[in-house]
């Protein structure tokens, strides 16, 4: 069974940089998208940044041009960059990979101050 680890979160003050990473226990083949979520105290999960079939990456129009999702698939791992830190970035950032099964990870709180 896949098991996807989250680590890189914790407290920045507004303006920071932090990179979240994302390793999955194994190999998960195939892929049909993968990426990151949200959810902030009293909101709903929402997609932050993803790969999707065709190459293609979505940003949620909130972090477009401060955050860069990436992987490297040799470690079996994926990144989310995120610079100029607000404080509505304050979540639970949650890991995603959609192959033959959904997969998620345990979460990593993000607390940015101001």
């Amino acid at each position: 069974q896949v098991q996807l680890v989250e680590s890189g979160g914790g407290l920045v003050q507004a303006g920071g940089s932090l990179r979240l990473s994302c390793a999955a226990s194994t190999t998960i083949f195939p892929i049909y998208s993968m990426g990151w979520y949200r959810q902030a105290p009293g909101k709903q999960r929402e997609l932050v940044a993803a790969f999707f079939s065709g190459g293609g990456i979505n940003y949620a129009d909130s972090v477009k041009g401060r955050f860069t999702i990436s992987r490297d698939n040799a470690k079996n791992t994926m990144y989310l960059q995120m610079n100029s830190l607000k404080p509505e970035d304050t979540a639970v950032y949650y890991c995603n990979v959609r192959g033959r099964m959904n997969y998620w990870g345990q979460g990593t709180q993000v607390t940015v101050s101001s």
